[in-house]
Order: structure tokens, then C-alpha cells, then sequence
């Protein structure tokens, strides 16, 4: 049976919310359609920009900050490290100034009122969160793309056939529970030990345990955050 290598980055992810789908995904796409304009052309040469949001992604775009998502992410700004007390003024510079700044380097003209477009009525048929880039070059070529926010923070592009981590054959491959236990008592190892045995086909134990630890940390600080917010 085939499987998909997933590791626990995949599955844990620090990202600014509310929703992996709906937040974290359509900022990574906006990433990912920068990366692909500057693997063939320049980043400079761009004109203008327009995204297109369907389905779910209109329909609860305002509520989860999908918009808000997709300018941060064309401005080349990362949702593990971007500092959320800033997101307010960046929003309302580029909504004031009508302009943006692709990937931190290049300013363009942009509307968010106009370049974004909620198209509540329509959906694609792959997947309900869909979101199409339509940008225009200098030299009048014209170019769209269309991501999919699958759930979790992962994204697909449309055409494209591989998800998750690729490349990875992992040591003991798990699809369902029963694949956990059948490792489990075949090394006599128990879960925690399978699963570090796996990260351990991306990256050293040490790497994992820091980078597991970290997320802990954040989750810690979130809770801290919560815990002071709710006594108001």
C-alpha cells in the first residue's frame, strides 16, 4: 500500500492563524507563487498582481484574514518568524499607499479593495480552498497561477502531483494505527522511539529534539498568552 512520508514538522507547524486552511495556507501559496515567477523570470519585471479567492476561501476570507495572508505572503514575509503585532500597521500601510512591496525588493501597485477579488459563487472543483495569482509583466506577458490549501498548512499546486515530504523513504512507513502497532511490537520499540527512528530519515535525532522543543516553547507562550487574556 502506498504512503505518504510525513513528518511531525509537517503535522506540527508554527504559523500566525486562526486556520492552517484558510490563514497559513494562502500565505504559503502567495510564497510559492513568487518562488515559481523568480524560477523563470525576474521578480523586478512584474506589473501588477491579482488574486482570486473561491469557495471557502471567499466565503470566510475576511473571517480567517485570507487576504490579509496572501499580502503578508507576497510580501515576502514568513508566518513562523513575522511579528503578529505588526500585521495591523503593515495591512493598513498597503491599504493606505496602495502599493506592495513583492518579496520585500520589488513595489507595485496594489489595491487590496480591487486586487483581491472574493469570488463568493464560485468554486473550483479539486478542492474548496482554492486561490488563483494573475500577474502582469512589463513586457505585456501575462501569467496565472492556481494553489490549493489542502488542510494543515499544506499546499498543492494545480497540476502538480506530489504532497508532503518528498523523497523520504522512511525506515518503518505508517498509514493507519494498526501499521504504528505492527512496527511497535515487531523492533519491541515503543511509539516515540518509531516515530524518532522516522524523523531520523529528514534530519539528525538532535535536529529533531530542537526543533520539537521549540514548538513546545511556542505552544508554552501561546498558552501564557491565552491564560493572561482570559483574566480580563
Amino acid at each position: 500500500m502506498p504512503h505518504e512520508s510525513i513528518s511531525v514538522f509537517d503535522i506540527f507547524k508554527i504559523g500566525v492563524g486562526p486556520s492552517s486552511s484558510h490563514t497559513l495556507g494562502p500565505w504559503r501559496a502567495a510564497q510559492r507563487f513568487l518562488q515559481s515567477v523568480e524560477s523563470s523570470r525576474s521578480l523586478f519585471d512584474i506589473k501588477t498582481v491579482r488574486v482570486l479567492l473561491y469557495g471557502s476561501l471567499a466565503k470566510t476570507g475576511k473571517g480567517h484574514g485570507t487576504d490579509i495572508a496572501v499580502q503578508l505572503g507576497l510580501s515576502g514575509d514568513d508566518p513562523v518568524t513575522f511579528d503578529v503585532n505588526l500585521i495591523d500597521a503593515k495591512i493598513n500601510d498597503i491599504k493606505t499607499m496602495k502599493k506592495l512591496l513583492l518579496s520585500g525588493r520589488h513595489e507595485i501597485d496594489f489595491d487590496p479593495a480591487n486586487d483581491i477579488e472574493f469570488l463568493m459563487n464560485e468554486s473550483l472543483p479539486y478542492h474548496p480552498n482554492a486561490l488563483s495569482f494573475l500577474a502582469s509583466f512589463k513586457n505585456g506577458e501575462e501569467i496565472a497561477e492556481t494553489y490549493y490549501s489542502i488542510g494543515g498548512g499544506f499546499v498543492k499546486k494545480e497540476g502538480e502531483t506530489a504532497q508532503g515530504t518528498d523523497g523520504v523513504t522512511l525506515p518503518f512507513p505508517v498509514n493507519t494505527a494498526d501499521d504504528l502497532l505492527h512496527w511497535c511490537r515487531k523492533t519491541g520499540l515503543p511509539i516515540h522511539e518509531v516515530v524518532m527512528e522516522n524523523e531520523s530519515a529528514w534530519r539528525t535525532e538532535s535536529e529533531t529534539k530542537e526543533g520539537v522543543l521549540k514548538i513546545w516553547q511556542v505552544m508554552k507562550e501561546c498558552m501564557c498568552i491565552q491564560a493572561w487574556l482570559c483574566q480580563y
